[in-house]
């Protein structure tokens, strides 16, 4: 293995010609990661263990425009200068712990981003969270766009921060979700704010502890310039925040879904209220938007409006336009999303709660549910959702590989609920599914998938899963 080169590119650089980078992973942001080096003159190699389709299509792309690309290899590692390791690499992974056994740095895409981009370019705002992140920075987003701002929601909701610093018509502002995986390997980023909406049990299989995966989230506000926006009713969060090394001048903004004390933003009646960006703060509130702007008007919807309402205060977005950009948004899919009404009986798509944390924040928005769960259970445990919401369960329809977790909860904390299994595991079962839970179902319940489980057994992803469920709903009506 060849010494890392003594100094690495800085922010702005133009052409990093002489670079010799491996990339690692040939996924969105590892593809425009690799297209984005080879712009730079960079001596690109590309790696990933997987050989099929997708890979092959875009290592072809990848080696007109001069990279070398290697498919198929198991986790041997090259000589270079320098790792950029997509999102979906654990950092247990074995090319990671080569290059850091080796003394390469280690970079994940959100650190490429921040190096490649014009320093004097758009600021960065992060949103992560264990749930509510995609609606959040989507709502952040509306907000920018209500105030004539060129922006974009980019990072883990699909479109690679890569790619748009890239974009050659400059933006404005970025809002940018930021999953726990994309956080391991940042080193210098400077986001102008931050926020943590929750935090609870979740990828421990990625990150092999809660521990772990909690540090990984609490790196978001590192080096944070303008607020750190906390959820003032997640104790976690708000020692993250306690915690953090900030920009000096950076200040702690808490959101609840209570009255707003001073340096918060909250309820007042039925109006998202400003105590936190006003020059009266200490007696006064101001009006940001009511409830009815708020689509649904759930709970954890209101907690994502509020808190893309922080960020959005502290880059000094005026409050029409918050309201405004909440009266413009148009939800992502598969999040209590309402697919029919059949009998008087409502179906509601909620596949994105791909955990219990998110099935628990579904759940709470109905009073008497018919609940279809089930999945990959990533590790979870169950007891405690089931013990919090059987008092609103109808019956339960299970399925997917991990079914049997749940079951034994239910036995263990709502014996008396009604549960069917639904064994099959191709995609078709579905439809099984939903006429199961259609027969249990009375007059004014809802029918709730929320499946605190990951859809991968079964589904390509969750929103395939979703997609599901509407069309069994679909057929039900016909």
């Amino acid at each position: 293995m060849g010494a890392a080169v003594t100094a690495l590119p800085q922010p702005g650089q133009q052409s990093w010609r002489g670079l010799r980078v491996v990339v690692a992973g040939l996924g969105i942001a590892g593809f425009a990661c690799a297209d984005a080096l080879l712009q730079r003159e960079a001596d690109v190699i590309v790696i990933d263990d997987n050989n099929g389709p997708q890979q092959v299509n875009k290592a072809q792309i990848l080696e007109v425009l001069g990279a070398t690309v290697r498919l198929g290899e198991n986790g041997s590692l090259p000589d270079a200068d320098l790792l950029v390791v997509s999102p979906g690499l654990p950092p247990s992974a074995s090319v990671i712990q080569a290059a850091l056994a080796a003394g390469m740095p280690v970079w994940g895409e959100l650190e490429l981003a921040w190096r490649i981009r014009d320093p004097h370019g758009a600021p960065w705002l992060f949103v992560t969270g264990t749930n509510g992140k995609t609606t959040t920075t989507l709502m952040l987003a509306s907000m920018f766009r209500a105030a004539g701002l060129r922006t974009d929601a980019v990072g883990n909701i699909g479109v690679s921060l890569v790619s748009a610093v890239m974009d050659p018509e400059p933006f404005d502002v970025l809002a940018v979700e930021v999953g726990a995986p994309q956080l391991p390997f940042v080193h210098t980023v400077s986001p102008f704010s931050a926020a943590c909406l929750n935090l609870a049990e979740d990828h421990v299989d990625f990150f092999g502890s809660f521990d772990a995966y909690r540090d990984a989230k609490a790196r978001v506000y590192e080096r944070t310039q303008v607020a750190c926006v906390y959820n003032s009713q997640d104790p976690e969060t708000i020692r993250m925040v306690e915690q953090a090394e900030v920009v000096e001048g950076c200040r702690a903004i808490g959101f609840t879904l209570g009255v707003p004390g001073r340096s918060e933003v909250g309820l007042v009646d039925e109006i998202l209220a400003d105590r936190a960006f006003l020059d009266e703060r200490e007696t006064h509130a101001l009006e940001l938007a009511t409830l009815a702007d708020v689509r649904p008007p759930v709970p954890h919807q209101v907690a994502n409006a509020l808190a893309a309402a922080a960020l959005a205060r502290s880059y000094g977005i005026d409050p029409r336009h918050v309201r405004d950009g909440l009266r413009g948004f148009e939800p992502a899919g598969h999040r209590i999303a309402e697919v029919g009404t059949v009998g008087d009986v409502l179906y509601i798509d909620d596949s994105k709660a791909t955990n219990t944390h998110a099935a628990d924040m579904s759940l709470r928005a109905y009073d008497s549910v018919v609940w279809i769960a089930g999945g990959l259970a990533k590790g979870q445990t169950f007891d405690d959702l089931v013990e919090r919401h059987a008092g609103r369960l109808r019956a339960v329809v299970l399925l997917g590989a991990d079914r049997g977790v749940i079951l034994e909860a239910l036995r263990r904390h709502a014996p008396d609920v009604p549960v069917e299994e639904v064994s099959d595991t191709e995609t078709g079962a579905m439809h099984e599914v939903v006429n199961r839970a259609a027969a249990l179902a009375q007059p004014g319940d809802t029918v709730l998938l929320a499946p605190g489980c990951a859809s991968w057994d079964m589904f390509t992803d969750y929103a395939a899963r979703g997609r599901a469920f509407a069309a069994a709903v679909a057929d039900l009506e016909a």
